[in-house]
């Protein structure tokens, strides 16, 4: 009897020790389960809020001030004259205009070359994947690159000078980018340049998701090439061109480099767009509290025209 209930209270606690081990186990297992997501996505949260939500939040708050890099210490609360300023600035409202200028001149052209180009690059039976490549090209070379060369190609002496002579066009006598009425011309030409080649391998790939089946009906029902293409292919790629436009539109708003490079904002503030301004006003004036304002006006302008885009698509589409 002795030997049985010695046995049973051994038995009792091999399995409570059992038990207890199965519950650390599970415990550790959860852990395991939930930390390990959280843990692989830390350094993004960190770098996330250091890097992006904090700059951003503090941007916001010195635009309320008349902060400067020159005298940080003797910056104070001044409400919304930031704000109230660019109401008078002749400058502001010149780079927005030259900005708006931009992105009119430029975004429906390398939509509408794109699309061409990607139909066309489409219908292509032979070297297709040659044609794709070159129009691509020039999207992946340094923007630093090509605007060093473009002010080459731009400047008095330049290729495009010399074929403008030889075309019976007078070019400007100073170079196209150091003429107040040819140097925002000049940079709309190199982006047109530099952007069709990356809008056309989105639109090519928006053609070839649409069905075959379709163009072999309207083939059979007699359609021509145009007409496929004004009935099919367009509305069929609507989406992709939304997404260009609204992606054009942002990409427009924050051109600086070209600006930085090719003219330093001039002649005479003719190329001087916002972003750029902003970098004047904060690194070379060092007013970052209106630097900041100029730059949350011109994040409110660009979600307006962003919304706008989509509102006047989805519009036509029903």
């Amino acid at each position: 009897m002795n030997a049985y209930f010695c046995g049973q209270n051994i038995y009792k606690r091999v399995r409570k020790v059992n038990i207890n081990i199965h519950q650390e186990l599970i415990k550790m297992k959860l852990f395991r389960t939930t930390s390990h997501p959280f843990a692989f996505i830390l350094p993004w949260i960190v770098i996330f809020s250091v890097f992006w939500a904090y700059p951003i939040v503090y941007s916001f708050y010195l635009s309320f001030t008349d902060y400067s890099l020159l005298s940080p210490e003797k910056a104070h609360w001044i409400g919304v004259e930031n704000y109230s300023s660019m109401l008078n600035d002749d400058t502001f409202r010149l780079a927005l205009k030259n900005t708006l200028i931009f992105c009119i001149g430029t975004i429906p052209v390398i939509t509408a070359l794109a699309i061409l180009f990607a139909n066309a690059i489409h219908q292509t039976s032979r070297f297709q994947a040659f044609f794709r490549s070159a129009i691509f090209l020039p999207s992946i070379i340094s923007i630093t690159v090509l605007s060093l060369i473009f002010v080459q190609l731009y400047s008095q002496d330049g290729y495009i000078s010399f074929l403008a002579r030889l075309s019976g066009i007078q070019p400007e006598p100073e170079g196209i980018l150091l003429s107040e009425k040819t140097a925002l011309a000049g940079i709309m030409g190199m982006d047109i340049f530099i952007g069709t080649g990356y809008f056309c391998i989105l639109f090519l790939a928006a053609i070839k998701n649409i069905s075959v089946e379709l163009y072999e009906s309207a083939d059979i029902a007699g359609a021509s090439s145009c007409q496929q293409f004004r009935y099919i292919t367009l509305p069929l790629i609507r989406p992709m061109i939304l997404f260009s436009i609204v992606i054009g539109t942002i990409k427009g708003f924050q051109i600086f480099t070209e600006m930085y490079i090719m003219t330093k904002g001039g002649p005479l503030h003719s190329t001087t767009t916002v972003i750029y301004y902003v970098y004047e006003l904060a690194f070379r004036d060092f007013r970052m509290g209106y630097a900041s304002a100029v730059a949350y006006i011109l994040l409110i302008i660009m979600g307006l025209l962003a919304w706008i885009q989509i509102g006047i698509l989805n519009k036509n589409d029903t």
